[in-house]
């Protein structure tokens, strides 16, 4: 598989497209600089505890005069602390560190976490829980080699988890980041006690910075910018962090044919916020959001015609395929339902699901196939971090 990661600029976003053997898996549209908000995912704040909600086990942090977050309890059972009035876990008035998890959501305030993450292309260093995590993604033989070498980094203070990209890497650079991150961390708190509340004492890299760091790595074969600002600051982006990358980076130059044409940017955009999608076979998707879950329909359209029932499976696997696409490309999260064409043959519904599950594996964001209903309803969970795409594009 061939990947590629294609950057371009309008005068208010900055769109991060990846392509897998040409085509589009993932669209980010990030506000510039300039144009963003003060508070977004990654960084960290020096939080005021403004009330406790015991009914639901959170409490809600300031990190801004008048800006409050939720916070998990139940989550955060070691948070660090730079300002504490009691012995008690949580008081109001006391003053902890805390990460956005996630970023506001129509009426819904940023969430907050004290367990801080700090990642990089490897390894994720996380405090809160000193365990140490190794990617499900990965071979059995290369979990139990990455987990001997990284014992020697366990901690009572931090932990740190293994990501999938850390498959093909070499020890010298799984060392490299390690102590890289272990720096960070011990730097940011021995800073913390000095900073008033609402300082943000750290500031999460431009999105598009973040997006470089967390794609799967394997056969990534080019990074194609077309603004020369954005260009140098992802070519010092990966001398200090990922030299080994620095190769794939190449400026688009161009002006005959401006890359989001070169690409169709706008065209892709637009369909990945429609409600049908139409696949190779005549069959097709209706994807329809709503609060509390998203669910995609799967008809046959033009493919079946007169019930051709031994075509139904070939159209479940096609839509199975697409509808994995489409939840990655247009950040889908929290539950979704499919609803696949209804098959009566034993075991068709397993080999549907095992290509399904094969297709969900390849999202960097963690997805999981939890069951289908006595009704064929098929039931998928994908974890929440940012905006869905239909509410970040500008």
């Amino acid at each position: 598989m061939k990947r590629k990661l294609v950057i371009t600029v309008t005068d208010k976003q900055v769109v991060s497209s990846l392509f897998e053997n040409d085509a589009a898996v993932e669209l980010h549209c990030d506000e510039r600089r300039d144009n963003r908000t003060a508070f977004t995912l990654g960084d960290i704040y020096v939080g005021k505890v403004k009330k406790i909600a015991a009914n639901i086990n959170a409490a809600f942090i300031e990190i801004a005069s008048g800006v409050e977050c939720y916070y998990s309890l139940t989550q955060n059972s070691r948070p660090i602390f730079t300002s504490k009035h009691s012995s008690k876990l949580l008081n109001v008035g006391d003053e902890l560190l805390v990460q956005v998890k996630k970023e506001a959501v129509k009426e819904k305030v940023p969430t907050v976490t004290g367990n801080l993450n700090f990642p990089g292309k490897y390894l994720v260093l996380t405090t809160g829980n000193p365990k140490l995590g190794v990617s499900s993604k990965l071979n059995s033989m290369r979990r139990s080699e990455l987990r001997t070498l990284m014992e020697a980094y366990q901690s009572e203070d931090y932990g740190f988890v293994v990501r999938t990209n850390a498959g093909k890497a070499q020890n010298w650079e799984l060392h490299r980041e390690a102590g890289y991150l272990l720096r960070q961390y011990r730097m940011l708190v021995d800073i913390a006690d000095k900073r008033t509340c609402f300082s943000c004492v750290y500031k999460a890299p431009e999105p598009y910075l973040s997006e470089i760091r967390n794609i799967y790595q394997d056969d990534l074969t080019e990074i194609v910018v077309e603004n020369q600002q954005i260009h140098r600051q992802i070519g010092q982006f990966l001398a200090e962090y990922q030299p080994e990358d620095i190769d794939k980076l190449r400026l688009y130059e161009d002006r005959m044919l401006p890359l989001h044409k070169l690409y169709a940017i706008e065209t892709l955009l637009s369909a990945a916020l429609r409600e049908k999608v139409w696949m190779k076979s005549g069959a097709y998707l209706i994807i329809q959001p709503t609060e509390a879950l998203t669910v995609i329909d799967v008809n046959s359209g033009k493919a079946v015609g007169k019930k051709e029932r031994n075509n139904i499976l070939k159209i479940n696997l096609e839509a199975a395929k697409e509808a994995a696409r489409q939840i990655r490309l247009r950040n889908l999260s929290g539950i979704i339902i499919i609803d696949f064409i209804n098959m009566e043959k034993d075991g068709e519904m397993q080999n549907l699901l095992a290509s399904l599950r094969e297709c969900l594996n390849r999202d960097p964001i963690p997805t999981s196939l939890v069951d289908v209903t006595k009704l064929q309803l098929v039931e998928i969970t994908r974890q929440k971090i940012r905006k869905p795409l239909a509410e970040s594009v500008r």
